[in-house]
């Protein structure tokens, strides 16, 4: 395969990668997903540097580790940065309770209006009435009306 070929297949994955981070983040309220999410954002920027070190490394120019460098910065920063973020969402959700982003809005300056999304529906606390099974050995009971009756062969 040729180095051409290479980068392609790099930067086709690098953007994959860093699409699907960006819909993640954009799409999902929950802080964890989102931290998730921006951390694949750079995954795919990483695959794009080391692709474009790569290619840049096969053609004989000085500095072809430059791609490398940059991703294990790269890894470091969001090492440090996914640690301290992590720290600070479950402190969060542990006084509140919640993992969603838009539930903490008493975290704003005073005097600044609450945001309100109205492009997500309010959760309901409607009772759910979820489906069980009977115990074993015991027939369930059955309505009359909905009993098929099917012809004895």
């Amino acid at each position: 395969m040729s180095e051409i070929a290479l980068l392609y297949n790099n930067l086709a994955i690098g953007g994959a990668l860093f699409a699907l981070g960006l819909i993640g983040f954009l799409v999902r309220r929950n802080m964890i997903v989102m931290f998730l999410s921006a951390e694949m954002m750079l995954q795919g920027i990483s695959i794009n540097l080391i692709g474009w070190g790569r290619y840049h490394g096969s053609s004989g120019l000085p500095g072809a580790w430059g791609g490398q460098m940059l991703v294990i910065f790269i890894i470091t920063i969001a090492a440090c940065e996914a640690g301290i973020a992590m720290v600070l969402v479950l402190m969060l959700a542990r006084k509140s309770g919640k993992l969603d982003s838009a539930a903490w809005q008493d975290l704003r300056e005073e005097g600044v209006p609450a945001f309100v999304d109205h492009q997500v529906p309010e959760e309901r606390t409607e009772d759910h009435v979820w489906p069980h099974l009977t115990p074993a050995g015991i027939e369930p009971p059955r309505d009359p009306e909905t009993v098929i009756h099917r012809p004895r062969v």
